[in-house]
C-alpha cells in the first residue's frame, strides 16, 4: 500500500514526527528511521519546533512538542475526557476515595480530569497538575509498557524498580504506599488506545490509614474495571 500523499514535503515532515512517537531521537536517529538525508532532516526538524509540532529535550534530541497534544485536545481526542468524567465519579463513589485520570508528557504526567471525594481528608490533585514520572502508581503505570530504552532512561530517577514494573505488566495494575508523598496511597490500571498502547493511567488515592499498605487488595479490581471502561470507549471510536 503506497503511504505516499503526493505531497512530498509533508509526507517527509510526517515520517519525522512518526519517528519521533517512539521517543527522543538525536538527528542521527532521525536519518536513520526517517530515510531522509541529513539536511533535510534537520531542516523539516527545526520548522516543525518553529510551529512547537516538534520540541528539545534536556539533552537536545528532538521530541514531539506540545502543539500536537493541543490540537488533540482541541480535536475532541476526547473522547476519552468525554467518557471520564462519569467513569471517574462512579470510581469514586464506589471506592470512596478521590479518583483520577493522568497522562504522559515528555517526562511527566498531567491530571487530566479528576473527582474529587466531596468530604472527609482527600488527596487533592488538581485538574491540570504536573506530576513526576519517578513516583507514584500512575507513574508505573505509563512507564511499565514503554519500549526498553525509554523505560530504562525513566528508571534512572524513579523510585521504584523494573522488578516492580514487571508485576506491574504481570497484574495488570499498580500500587503505591508514601512513594510520591508520605501518608498517601494510590492504585492504578492503564486505558489503552485502539492501537493497544497505553494512553492514560486512572487511579485511585488516599491516606493509608484508609487505603491500607496494600491498597491493590481494596480497590484494584474497580480501577481496572474503570480503566477498561475507557479503554472501550477509545477502541470503538477507533473502529
Amino acid at each position: 500500500m503506497d503511504d505516499t500523499s503526493g505531497v512530498g514535503v509533508l509526507d517527509k515532515a510526517a515520517s519525522v514526527l512518526g519517528a519521533l512517537e517512539a521517543g527522543p531521537a538525536t538527528l542521527a536517529q532521525l536519518v536513520s528511521s526517517t530515510g531522509l538525508a541529513r539536511p533535510t532532516a534537520h531542516r523539516l526538524a527545526v520548522a516543525l519546533e518553529h510551529h512547537r509540532f516538534v520540541a528539545r529535550d534536556m539533552q537536545g534530541r528532538f521530541v514531539l512538542g506540545p502543539r500536537l497534544n493541543e490540537l488533540a485536545t482541541a480535536a475532541g481526542e476526547d473522547r476519552l475526557l468525554a467518557a471520564a468524567n462519569p467513569v471517574l465519579t462512579a470510581l469514586r463513589d464506589h471506592t470512596g476515595e478521590s479518583a483520577q485520570l493522568y497522562r504522559r508528557q515528555g517526562d511527566h504526567r498531567v491530571c487530566v480530569a479528576a473527582a474529587e471525594r466531596p468530604v472527609g481528608l482527600r488527596d487533592s490533585i488538581p485538574v491540570g497538575a504536573t506530576l513526576t514520572m519517578h513516583a507514584g502508581s500512575a507513574a508505573q503505570i505509563l512507564l511499565a509498557w514503554e519500549e526498553p530504552d525509554r523505560l530504562h532512561r525513566g528508571l534512572r530517577e524513579a523510585v521504584f524498580t523494573a522488578t516492580i514494573l514487571s508485576g506491574v505488566r504481570r497484574r495488570g495494575w499498580a500500587q503505591s504506599v508514601s512513594e510520591r508523598e508520605l501518608g498517601v496511597a494510590s492504585v492504578s490500571a492503564p486505558v489503552r488506545g485502539p492501537s493497544g498502547r497505553i494512553v492514560a493511567a486512572v487511579s485511585v488515592s488516599g491516606p493509608v490509614e484508609r487505603l491500607t499498605r496494600q491498597p491493590g487488595r481494596l480497590h484494584s479490581a474497580s480501577v481496572v474495571a474503570a480503566a477498561n471502561r475507557l479503554t472501550e470507549v477509545l477502541q470503538r471510536a477507533g473502529e
